[in-house]
């Protein structure tokens, strides 16, 4: 029998502490190991927001696991070889990535920053509940698609199409 195939995702930020880790962590909880998410930043803060390790808990998510990295770990030698890269924030979209391995299919998912929130609790809160939303909403979508069964190019567009969806706005199903 054949074992499925486990795909190695890539969340990107500049700073590693908010956005891509809760990816990060909402893929690997409910993708039943068909995916193993993995995040990283350009310019990795070192420390998780604890807004974010507050949320996911709250979530009843795994975080002791989490941790902020920068992403030259995912382009060394012996690192996993990605199968998707998806920048969550626009000023990783805006940088040059490095070069990964295995040519992954990759798209811009902007949210924006929670980190970046002012205000009072409340606000910055929702802010940081806004982000998990929509890439909740993302994440299941992405684990909707029939990967095996599309071409390199529509699995492309597919993917590029999920980073348009917000957190409330119904999908309709591809053509």
């Amino acid at each position: 029998m054949n074992t499925p195939k486990v795909y190695n995702v890539l969340f990107l930020c500049t700073g590693n502490s908010a956005r891509s880790i809760m990816a990060e962590a909402i893929l690997n909880a409910q993708s039943a190991g068909r995916f193993r998410g993995h995040s990283a930043g350009s310019q990795a803060v070192g420390s998780v927001n604890p807004m974010t390790i507050d949320l996911l808990q709250r979530n009843h998510y795994k975080t002791d696991s989490l941790r902020s990295k920068n992403w030259d770990e995912f382009a060394a030698p012996g690192a996993p070889v990605m199968d998707f890269v998806f920048t969550v924030c626009d000023k990783a979209a805006a940088e040059v990535c490095p070069v990964w391995p295995g040519q992954p299919i990759s798209a811009h998912w902007g949210v924006a920053d929670p980190a970046a929130a002012t205000g009072t609790e409340e606000q910055r809160q929702r802010a940081f509940n806004d982000a998990f939303s929509v890439l909740s909403r993302r994440i299941s979508l992405l684990m909707c698609l029939p990967i095996e069964k599309l071409s390199r190019l529509a699995l492309q567009k597919e993917v590029a199409d999920i980073g348009l969806v917000t957190a409330t706005e119904p999908t309709i199903a591809s053509a």
